[in-house]
């Protein structure tokens, strides 16, 4: 059995949990999310603390004991405090805009980039190049934040393109470097 899956989740106050043979159901003050449930994987509400257990015959699932139970307090979390991913962009005219349910990137091609925000997320952007997204749902901040961050990958020579706050990019030596002797 996972270590982490053993650990009881504790609900703030605020939080109601539903759950059925298929699905859990977190309610609290920021939203709602959903998570379907393996067949075997049991969620139970003991007052206060969810637990996350196997059925007896189920031995062969303990790869999904500690994924679940970090879903369902990914989701508690988020339903209550929320989740925020930060980029930055770093190279001459790159810049960020929210316009309306569409997030423009201008970052050196012919064209501008057009992303449109899914709903659940709030996208702010600070000083043109600062992107902020906030969120109650942690895959979708996530997901959102590298799909951004795909459009223009940092590049290893100069350092240029998107990249999330505080994330080191390795620079290479250029190739003038590299013929010295």
């Amino acid at each position: 059995m996972s270590r982490k899956g053993k650990l009881p989740i504790t609900l703030p106050n605020g939080v109601e949990v539903k759950v059925t043979d298929t699905e859990i159901t977190v309610k609290g003050p920021k939203g709602t999310l959903h998570q379907k449930l393996v067949p075997g994987v049991k969620v139970e509400v003991e007052g206060n603390n969810v637990v996350v257990s196997l059925a007896e015959d189920q031995e062969n699932l303990n790869h999904f004991h500690g994924l679940y139970r970090t879903l369902i307090f990914n989701m508690v979390v988020g339903t209550t405090e929320g989740f925020e991913k930060k980029l930055e962009m770093i190279g001459v005219g790159y810049r960020a805009t929210v316009q309306g349910t569409l997030l423009d990137l201008q970052l050196g091609f012919s064209h501008p980039t057009q992303l449109p925000i899914p709903k659940g997320l709030v996208v702010k952007v600070d000083k043109n190049t600062q992107i902020s997204i906030v969120g109650f749902d942690k895959h979708l901040v996530g997901q959102f934040a590298a799909t951004i961050r795909s459009k223009r990958p940092p590049e290893p020579y100069q350092g240029k393109g998107i990249r999330y706050v505080g994330e080191y990019v390795r620079k290479k030596a250029g190739k003038a470097a590299a013929t010295k002797k």
